[in-house]
């Protein structure tokens, strides 16, 4: 398959997505609060290993183009604290720094890359926040990455077997071998070394998926369309329960966890800051509230 066809089928399938989860999420705030959209275009200036962030207004365009995005979020709904809900397609060279990280970046520094974020603070304690995400790079290679994974403050057995075994069942339908390999490249993956705990209860993590487009393309579609049907299930067997001030407190600390790992760790926002992508779209997994003790 033309690359340029693969390019345009994922890029799609992302914004397809974008619109499908901010629906739902919409729908569980009964239409009540509204996403603010941002679309925002990339300009990396030559000569200088580094970005310049601007934001698209009323159809400006810029001299360059490199690509941009789209971020939404949604910030104090009833049920939602703040969500963010963000797609890119970008494209341009590898700073010099970050080349011999990425396959294929040293024989030709140019890439392209598209993909999908989402990241969920609940207001109600008792429901995690949740993450998902789906990319797709290409350099003198191409592949795929992504994920999902939930973040409880407070331990819900019931749920994080649910949870898993949803999990589970999505995997082997493409391969028995996928969510052993996934579940634990995430738990390795979500982990705070300087705290010696777990960011939350795991999930799934993969890279590098490649040499076979099709295959690896319809798991990262069910990917996407399970994270919507485990988010929509969590939130609403939940949405009513009654919740306590030492619960929020419980919360607010377990945000700063998250916090932390974004910052120091997560590969996701290092990318992006290295790459050209929106400063406001990349950091929007930041709580909007959190506490340290």
């Amino acid at each position: 398959m033309n690359l340029e066809i693969k390019k345009d089928l994922v890029s799609n399938w992302f914004k397809t997505l974008q619109d499908a989860f901010c629906d739902d999420i919409c729908k569980i705030e009964k239409n009540k609060s509204q996403f603010k959209s941002t679309m925002w275009k990339k300009n990396i200036k030559k000569n200088e290993g580094g970005g310049e962030y601007r934001i698209l207004q009323n159809g400006k365009v810029y001299e360059k183009d490199e690509g941009g995005g789209e971020y939404r979020i949604l910030n104090n709904g009833k049920v939602f604290e703040k969500v963010g809900v963000n797609f890119s397609e970008v494209y341009g060279k590898f700073p010099k720094k970050f080349q011999k990280n990425i396959p294929g970046a040293q024989k030709d520094p140019r890439f392209w890359a598209s993909g999908i974020s989402v990241v969920m603070h609940m207001k109600n304690p008792l429901i995690p926040a949740m993450h998902f995400n789906t990319r797709y790079i290409v350099t003198t290679q191409d592949w795929f990455g992504g994920g999902m994974d939930v973040t409880p403050s407070k331990q819900d057995k019931n749920e994080k077997k649910e949870f898993h075994k949803i999990l589970k069942n999505m995997c082997n339908r493409h391969n028995k071998n996928y969510y052993k390999k996934y579940k634990k490249w995430c738990d390795e993956y979500f982990y705070l070394p300087h705290r010696r705990e777990p960011r939350g209860i795991g999930g799934i993590f993969f890279d590098y998926k490649k040499n076979d487009f099709e295959k690896n393309f319809k798991f990262v579609r069910d990917v996407g369309v399970t994270f919507q049907f485990i988010f929509n299930k969590i939130i609403k067997k939940k949405i009513k329960r009654k919740w306590t001030s030492k619960d929020k407190e419980m919360q607010y600390i377990k945000r700063g966890r998250y916090a932390e790992f974004n910052l120091l760790y997560d590969r996701g926002t290092k990318f992006g800051l290295q790459t050209g992508g929106n400063v406001e779209g990349i950091l929007m997994s930041m709580p909007p509230l959190a506490k340290w003790k």
